[in-house]
């Protein structure tokens, strides 16, 4: 192991802390603000934006498709700083694997509670599939297959997680429809999910963040862990240039391979098809490469801090919007302002002013050093 003096990987990427606030941004309230546009103003440019800040019925991609896989992907960037570290130091397996099993039970819990909040409820109204728990379960096994195999083992079981779950799509039957169905109806994951997952699934019969389509979410974890292994590998060996070439030209590869694949397995959010692991890891490769290039590389990263301030606290911000009443708090704050607007543009003016109170409480964290860290 290097010493300290010797080793030149970097320690922390604002990158990273950047890129982790632009995604948590738009699900913090950024996306009502072009919603709100497009009702106000008809712009097309605003309506196109509003359009691509939601989600396809079924098959396809938007935009708004990549916060949450980004968030995942983002997760897996950050393990060779942090689990990697505590590796290269000689920390106990057993011990970092107790603080991977229960970090990603912590999440699967918070997920529960913001689904249903803090009260009782009978099984049959509660939800326990979420967002936190598809965060806290892939990560959880990505984080376990980066600790416990080489990286050539790691490789193998992304590909195998790909096509694995390709299969299983594809050859499963389902009673009353039979096999190589992708219809919400007709689809072995919905029906295996309806089947085992205990209370109620977001769409009655199918839930985006099922049980089983868990598996490739763990694909999205290994490509940010493979990421972060890039980025955290020593600077004397490789620049933070070629990183950065490197992570935009695979991420290029990924989108294409990934829109391939869509003719045969269409890119579907809601079974977290493997063309989708593809494609959504293509666009978090270019973004990365694009935010480290400019942070990290290039040094211009004065801007960087207020994006920083939200990702810093991501899953604060993400479970506070269950607890706490910004609209409440952005319309007594600016309802002298914005009662001089038409009522359309009083909307966008509060969409904003959500995300402006939102982003002065996480400031106030931010100063006082307060995180919230599962």
């Amino acid at each position: 192991m290097n010493s300290p003096s010797t080793d030149s990987r970097p320690k922390r990427l604002l990158s990273l802390d950047a890129l982790r606030g632009f995604d948590m941004f738009w699900i913090a309230g950024g996306e009502n603000i072009f919603h709100s546009l497009a009702e106000a103003t008809g712009w097309t440019g605003a309506i196109l934006m509003a359009e691509q800040l939601s989600h396809p019925e079924w098959n396809g991609f938007r935009a708004y498709d990549l916060i949450f896989p980004l968030f995942l992907f983002l997760a897996g960037v950050s393990t060779p700083f942090s689990l990697g570290r505590r590796m290269e130091q000689g920390a106990d397996r057993s011990q970092l694997l107790r603080k991977i099993i229960q970090r990603g039970l912590t999440l699967v819990l918070l997920g529960i509670i913001y689904n249903n909040g803090l009260e009782i409820k009978p099984l049959a109204e509660m939800r326990f599939p979420s967002v936190l728990a598809r965060i806290g379960l892939a990560g959880m096994f990505a984080q376990i297959i980066y600790l416990y195999f080489s990286t050539k083992a790691q490789y193998i079981w992304f590909v195998s997680l790909l096509l694995g779950y390709w299969a299983f799509v594809m050859l499963v039957p389902v009673p009353g429809c039979g096999a190589g169905h992708m219809t919400m109806e007709c689809n072995p994951v919905s029906y295996l999910d309806h089947l085992i997952i205990p209370g109620h699934l977001h769409k009655g019969i199918h839930d985006p963040e099922g049980l089983f389509s868990t598996f490739p979410a763990i694909a999205t974890g290994l490509l940010g862990i493979f990421a972060g292994n890039l980025l955290h590998a020593d600077e004397r060996s490789t620049t933070r240039q070629q990183k950065t070439l490197y992570l935009f030209v695979v991420g290029i590869a990924f989108l294409v391979l990934g829109k391939l694949w869509d003719y045969v397995f269409p890119i579907n959010k809601n079974l977290w098809t493997s063309s989708f692991v593809l494609f959504v890891g293509g666009w978090s490769l270019v973004l990365l490469s694009i935010f480290y290039w400019i942070i990290d590389v290039q040094n211009w990263n004065r801007w960087a801090w207020v994006l920083a301030v939200i990702g810093m606290n991501s899953i604060l911000i993400y479970m506070s919007d269950s607890f706490f009443d910004f609209h409440y708090t952005s319309e007594h704050l600016f309802v002298g302002i914005v009662k001089y607007f038409s009522e359309p543009f009083q909307k966008v003016f509060y969409s904003i002013g959500f995300v402006v109170v939102e982003w002065l409480v996480l400031y106030f964290l931010y100063k006082k050093k307060v995180f919230l860290k599962v």
